[in-house]
């Protein structure tokens, strides 16, 4: 049985999601150190460079992430899945992977344009509900 793009993408997005969680931990390690990691957190630690800039990535991919995650469902259970849902899908996991590095290392303008090139991802799965 051939799996639809839509779900395989939506796979692929956990991983990114995946990486992000790692990459922005491993980088805050340093600054919040090993006291922090194994107490209670009740004192939040103020991230700052990259960490700081990993950790706001991290918090603005789960933002979308769940958007991104209910359009594939609603379509691929619709049975609406085709040419524009499997674009958007793609369109989206590929700006969130290339959004990730350009956070981290302080892009400015291309990340936003990334950013939405991602939300205009979401945009064409859903759009694929109507289409």
């Amino acid at each position: 049985m051939r799996v639809a793009i839509e779900l395989q993408l939506l796979a692929v997005a956990v991983l990114i999601g995946l990486v992000h969680l790692l990459w922005a931990s491993v980088a805050a390690q340093p600054q919040r150190g090993l006291k922090w990691n194994v107490g209670p957190r009740d004192e939040p630690v103020v991230l700052t460079g990259m960490a700081g800039r990993l950790e706001r990535a991290s918090a603005n991919f789960r933002e979308t992430f769940p958007l991104f995650a209910a359009a594939v469902i609603v379509v691929y259970l619709s049975g609406r899945i085709g040419f524009i849902s499997a674009h958007g899908a793609l369109l989206y996991v590929v700006a969130r992977a290339i959004y990730m590095p350009l956070y981290a290392f302080g892009v400015p303008v291309a990340r936003s344009i990334v950013w939405l090139i991602s939300f205009i991802g979401i945009g064409m799965v859903l759009a694929a509900m109507v289409v």
